[in-house]
């Protein structure tokens, strides 16, 4: 099994930035892709960022050219700079790491915007 526990979230105005953090935990040498994703209305999942070991990165739409991920496969970690952060961004951030056995959650951290 693996353990995903994050870090970083908070209350933020418009316009600011965040850093959120995750580490993996457990059985993870055989984690190949992790990232972030958060809830948006509708209760629907959507990828924020997404990094495989071969270095290849996915951006969602609503994100693309505010947030860098950058995630180190040595020490299982990923972390995700969020700039220009809008009302809209507003959620809980999740974790989430995949190995070949299935796929792994955080319990989230909350992103708030405001002000």
């Amino acid at each position: 099994q693996v353990q995903l526990v994050e870090s970083g979230g908070g209350l933020v105005q418009p316009g600011g930035s965040l850093r959120l953090s995750c580490k993996a935990s457990g059985r993870r040498d055989d984690i190949y892709a992790m990232g972030w994703y958060r809830r948006v209305p509708g209760n629907e999942r959507e990828l924020v960022a997404r990094v495989r070991k071969t270095g290849i990165i996915f951006y969602g739409d609503a994100v693309k050219g505010r947030v860098v991920i950058s995630g180190d496969f040595k020490n299982y970690t990923v972390a995700l700079q969020m700039n220009d952060l809008k009302f809209e961004d507003t959620s809980v951030y999740r974790c989430h790491a995949q190995d070949n056995g299935g796929h792994y959650w955080g319990q989230g951290t909350q992103v708030t915007v405001s002000g």
